[in-house]
């Protein structure tokens, strides 16, 4: 099959390929989105917000953090966060005395949960790492050191779950923590790296885990294995199932590149997926896992997953990232409860503290709060409407809310990754000018005859656009005051345009524009 028509299939949707495809110019079409204001689809699926990731717990102590996170909440609505290193040291949980018995402490987890609670947001709490007294032996993870070993007793490490959760039920009251989640550990399939030990030791901690949390309500959701790559499903539900093991959910990650799972300082280099179904594939695929297992209902909550594994990868400070999120999310459709982006912010010290202000870090937001353009995938979606319309294009959302609004969010994700022969960490940090992909005309019938405010936001090269501004500005090793005010100004997500519309009584709205590669725009109709 040509590549032309590869690119087609995937943008234009086959549904409306024969009808509305035609070539323009070389490697570009017209592209039509037509709906009606009547012909619903049910209500809107916002899994795309249910979770979010940061790095680690203690990074969340920090006053710049909290008012990220803020603004994040507000702007983007996500409803639960995920972080590592709860039980590590420098969260000052977990010591014995000198006879061995166990001291708790919960003032630094306490400061940071009030403050996730108070943003009506919940934690997924990641019950992780091994506090040091605790461990049975000395192997780490990160400049911050996560001790990655098993317990030295199972017994104290399930007293330590079930006095933690405890203190959980007693802080924020039962039917608040029977809201949360408590996922066993993180990425234990990597073996040296997360989990110093077996898979059948991990079964085993799993084990203690889901009883300490049990012992104090058994419906508080427990479950696992939290892998990389998709891996354990199968397996995790089959050792649960075939132990009495109680599961209330599967939780595993992915990410778009090429290439092995774990590399703190980008030195591996990486290459993003050629392969159409990278990250939706797999998800779909856990899901059918799921499905054919002996608790064929479970949840599925990707808990980690972005394009790309490591903070040092140029393509998460990239324009090409808000299509290539907004794409993914369309393709895993209803297949995951929940898609946790990994992370919200660059405030994240795996690799220690960063040197310089775009580093190819994780973020949704730089260590300054600068908006990347990944931002705005997630602060757009939060504008569509709780009911989704019927669309046949494959790249796009369309929906109304209660109040007779309508939006139409659309992009154009083309890989314009060279391959192989180079990585991303060589590729994303050009300067990457868009190619033209012709005209995209949208149609929505049997709107509500009246006077609208149609707003017109847009995401693409140069256009909310932090980077190519740092870049423009020769990459500076740090900010000052002013280059950072004037770099978020200018990428602060207004509207590109607005204008006066009217509906009359054929309830007809149409507007046609240009789009290049890896454009994300959305139509807001507000009806006055």
């Amino acid at each position: 099959m040509k590549k032309s028509l590869v690119i087609l299939f995937v943008f234009v949707g086959l549904a409306s390929f024969k009808s509305f495809a035609q070539t323009t110019k070389a490697g570009s079409q017209n592209r039509i989105i037509k709906v009606d204001f009547n012909k619903t689809a049910g209500k809107l699926n916002t899994m795309f917000k249910e979770c979010i990731g940061a790095g680690r717990a203690n990074e969340g102590l920090r006053a710049d953090w909290q008012q990220q996170l803020a603004l994040v909440k507000k702007e983007c609505d996500f409803k639960y966060i995920r972080f590592h290193g709860l039980l590590t040291d420098d969260m000052a949980v977990y010591r014995e005395d000198e006879k061995g018995n166990p001291e708790y402490n919960y003032q630094y987890v306490d400061v940071l949960f009030d403050f996730i609670v108070s943003l009506k947001m919940k934690p997924f709490v990641e019950l992780g790492f091994m506090p040091n007294a605790l461990a049975s032996g000395k192997e780490t993870i990160f400049w911050w050191k996560g001790n990655v070993t098993p317990p030295k007793d199972y017994k104290k490490w399930e007293d330590l779950v079930r006095n933690l959760t405890q203190h959980f039920k007693e802080r924020y009251g039962d039917e608040e923590v029977k809201t949360w989640y408590f996922e066993v550990w993180n990425e234990p399939n990597l073996s040296p790296g997360f989990w110093s030990s077996t898979q059948a030791e991990y079964y085993k901690l799993y084990d203690y885990a889901v009883r300490g949390v049990k012992a104090v309500n058994p419906a508080y959701r427990v479950g696992g294995p939290a892998t990389a790559g998709s891996a354990w499903v199968a397996e995790t539900i089959d050792f649960c199932a075939k132990n009495n093991l109680p599961i209330d959910f599967v939780s595993t990650h992915t990410y778009g590149v090429k290439h092995g799972y774990l590399d703190e300082f980008g030195t591996s280099g990486t290459i993003l997926n050629q392969d159409e179904w990278s990250v939706s594939g797999e998800i779909i695929n856990s899901r059918k896992l799921i499905k054919e297992s002996a608790k064929p209902n479970l949840e599925l909550h990707y808990t980690e997953w972005s394009s790309s594994y490591t903070p040092a990868d140029p393509i998460h400070d990239s324009y090409h990232s808000a299509a290539y999120i907004l794409q993914k999310l369309k393709q895993v459709g209803n297949a995951a409860n929940s898609m946790s982006y990994w992370v919200f912010t660059d405030i994240f010290e795996e690799a220690g503290p960063r040197f310089t202000p775009f580093h190819g870090g994780f973020g949704l937001l730089n260590t300054q709060g600068i908006k990347k353009p990944a931002y705005f995938s997630y602060y757009l979606m939060n504008k569509l409407g709780e009911t989704e319309l019927q669309n046949s294009d494959k790249a796009s959302w369309t929906s109304k809310n209660a109040k007779g609004d309508v939006q139409v969010l659309l992009w154009d994700f083309t890989n314009t990754h060279p391959g192989d022969k180079e990585l991303n960490q060589t590729y994303y940090i050009k300067d990457l000018p868009s190619k033209e992909k012709g005209k995209v005309k949208i149609e929505v019938d049997g709107m509500q005859k009246g006077k609208y405010l149609l707003e017109i936001y847009k995401v693409g090269y140069k256009v909310n656009d932090a980077y190519a501004d740092y870049l423009a500005m020769n990459k500076p090793s740090q900010l000052t005051r002013e280059q950072v005010n004037s770099i978020k100004e200018k990428n602060n997500g207004a509207p590109i345009a607005t204008e006066k519309i009217t509906i009359d009584a054929q309830g007809m709205f149409s507007k046609e524009f240009k789009i290049n590669e890896n454009d994300v725009v959305m139509l807001n109709l507000i009806k006055q």
